[in-house]
């Protein structure tokens, strides 16, 4: 810019000066030195000092020599009439020096010193009608010729100067694209920053990032959702890169943590159904197999403790459970893990006898099995009664339980008095069904225990006291009249026979239960007295409607009816109730039959009570279209294909 540059304009009388001093001009190598120091010294003196001029000092002084005449130039006034301006001209050129304080090409020293270089820049000045240049001897002052006019368009302002340094480093303006194929991706500018494009936040909540709204990300709730009444679900965790090498080191040792869990309380409780099972077994099942449902019933006080230490039996017992559950339950995991604990016990049951056998070359195996092997047994057992099977599945079981206790003696006497009670009672109650299955103490292959305990200590009635010795003899009369009437022999039922039975009538008219009178067990005790000699009438008389038959079923009903529905009597009732079903000839004496059954049902949820109802209502329609073939209820068992346990 101009407003930076030093401009020096000669007033009049330099201007007079001038004239004077072009008609003696000469050519500089040809002037003394002394003479041509003398007339610039002169001349110097002439010019004033220009003290208003703020931008002029005394070293600028010192250089009067830059606005001069070229002395070296051949123009002479004389060749402006040709080629100059006329006389009359307003306009002369003149010759100006303009200093500029800033330019690149001015000397150092110069610079050192505060001094300025000049730089010729010619122009037309106007000049003022006032002036007349006839005044100064018609002559025009020469103006000193440009050195390089080329120079001038390398001289730009201070500001301009600096601005452009400034933008340096920036890319050029006009650069050539080169040739080829553009760039995907450019290069970056040489010296310059390339442009950072800033991505979309990943930080922020889940909710405003599925909405796509920005997020203040306030924790631990951001206020954007505050606003806009919305449910802040928080941020997702951070994620922390890793290596290859250290995902494998975490895998490994998350591996190991889940390898090292802790090892099972008791063995055969591994699941949450399993603990379902073992809940059920101890606050439900176990009061439905025994008249005691206290804390004292064997199965709670005497199987269980033992199971802990036997995983097969703890197996057996939550198959058993398992089983009864179902029936409550028809959840599809619960029969998938009852099934489980069946094979498991199986499995190790197998396992356990053949480890426990001491072979000899030419000799019997000898058993050796502890005490929960014969428990198991038992357990599998009532399995089938829980499952409603009908196909004599528990005939295994029972005679394995059998051939056990018969050869070996139980270690536990308290385990021995309960196995050897309980076997018993579903060992005679067995033979009231069947054609072939005879109760073992008959033959005295099973004796009971030497200390008989009180009636009272029973498990199950009817075994300590001595009535079921009454029903084994029973059934062993019946066996002898079906001999004899499938012989043809007549009458069936000969003197023989009849004493027998007249004994056994006068056994079962002065037994006794030691039981409280008026309690649940009480009753239940006379119902059993009455079952036997229903069962001891039926066996030795015809298979027809009587007085005494109707007086005898209609005073055990009596007795079915004064037992509570919650009593744990009710677990043990299906036998005598079966053997009432098959006496009852009068239809008032069927229904209540049927509704014994019916809260039988609801208080045991055993399936075996259904098909005994079955075979009862089978027996009644045989009465009453062929009564004398009602008399042998075993043989319709065996025409209906159904070998079951009514207990």
């Amino acid at each position: 810019m101009l407003s930076m540059q030093q401009f020096v304009f000669p007033s009049s009388s330099d201007i007079d000066s001038a004239n004077r001093r072009a008609h003696h001009a000469i050519v500089p190598n040809q002037v003394p030195t002394d003479r041509r120091d003398s007339t610039h010294s002169g001349s110097v003196s002439e010019v004033p000092a220009f003290s208003d001029c703020p931008l002029i000092d005394d070293a600028s002084l010192s250089h009067r020599n830059s606005i001069s005449t070229d002395e070296n130039s051949t123009y002479s006034p004389e060749s402006w009439d040709g080629e100059g301006p006329s006389d009359g001209s307003s306009s002369a050129d003149v010759e100006v020096k303009i200093h500029d304080v800033s330019h690149p090409l001015a000397e150092p020293s110069f610079r050192s010193a505060g001094m300025t270089t000049s730089n010729a820049f010619q122009f037309n000045m106007v000049a003022s009608h006032d002036v007349d240049l006839s005044s100064m001897g018609g002559v025009t002052p020469k103006v000193e010729e440009m050195d390089d006019a080329d120079d001038i368009q390398s001289i730009k302002p201070l500001d301009v100067e600096n601005s452009a340094h400034a933008d340096s480093t920036a890319a050029p303006a006009n650069v050539p694209r080169k040739r080829g194929r553009p760039r995907k991706h450019p290069l970056p500018v040489p010296g310059g920053q390339a442009k950072i494009t800033k991505g979309r936040s990943k930080t922020g909540c889940i909710t405003c990032r599925r909405r796509k709204k920005k997020c203040d990300e306030t924790k631990p709730a951001c206020l954007n959702c505050q606003k806009n009444a919305v449910v802040c679900e928080g941020y997702p965790p951070k994620e922390i890169w890793k290596s290859g090498k250290q995902k494998m080191e975490d895998a490994a040792r998350n591996h190991a943590i889940i390898t090292r869990t802790l090892p099972l309380l008791i063995d055969g409780i591994e699941t949450d159904i399993d603990r379902r099972f073992l809940d059920h077994f101890v606050y439900g099942f176990s009061r439905v197999l025994t008249l005691i449902n206290d804390d004292s019933n064997p199965f709670k006080e005497i199987l269980l403790p033992m199971a802990t230490q036997h995983r097969g039996l703890m197996h057996s017992l939550m198959c058993l459970s398992g089983s009864h559950l179902s029936g409550l339950d028809p959840e599809p995991r619960i029969k998938e893990r009852k099934n489980h604990h069946f094979h498991r016990a199986i499995c190790d049951l197998k396992d356990n006898i053949t480890a426990s056998s001491n072979t000899k070359p030419g000799e019997e195996p000898e058993l050796l099995v502890e005490d929960p092997i014969i428990a198991s047994t038992i357990a599998l057992s009532l399995n089938t009664i829980c499952e409603g099977e009908t196909n004599g599945e528990y005939r295994p079981h029972m005679d394995a339980a059998r051939y056990l206790l018969v050869t070996q003696k139980p270690r536990n006497e308290k385990f021995r008095q309960f196995i050897v009670e309980f076997f018993q009672y579903h060992d005679v109650s067995n033979s009231i069904t069947s054609l072939d299955r005879r109760p073992a103490h008959l033959n005295g292959d099973l004796r009971l225990p030497d200390f008989v305990p009180h009636a009272q200590a029973g498990m199950f009635l009817g075994v300590f006291d001595g009535l079921f010795n009454y029903i084994s003899e029973v059934t062993r009369l019946r066996d002898r009249i079906r001999q004899r009437h499938n012989e043809g022999y007549e009458p069936a039922v000969d003197y023989q026979i009849l004493s027998e039975a007249v004994s056994i009538d006068s056994a079962i008219r002065i037994w006794e239960t030691s039981h409280p009178a008026n309690t649940p067990n009480w009753y239940l005790a006379q119902l059993y007295r009455q079952s036997t000699w229903v069962y001891l009438y039926r066996t030795i008389r015809p298979s027809r409607p009587s007085e005494k038959i109707a007086k005898v079923v209609d005073d055990g009903l009596a007795f079915l009816d004064q037992l509570p529905q919650d009593a744990g009597a009710y677990s043990i009732v299906l036998m005598p109730l079966f053997l009432m079903g098959c006496s009852a000839f009068l239809p008032v004496q069927r229904e209540r039959i049927q509704k014994g059954f019916d809260t039988l049902k609801s208080y045991s949820n055993l399936r075996n009570i259904e098909p005994a109802f079955k075979v009862v209502r089978k027996v009644w329609e045989t009465m009453d279209s062929k009564t004398e073939d009602s008399w042998d209820w075993e043989k319709i068992i065996k025409a209906m294909n159904m070998d079951f346990l009514i207990t």
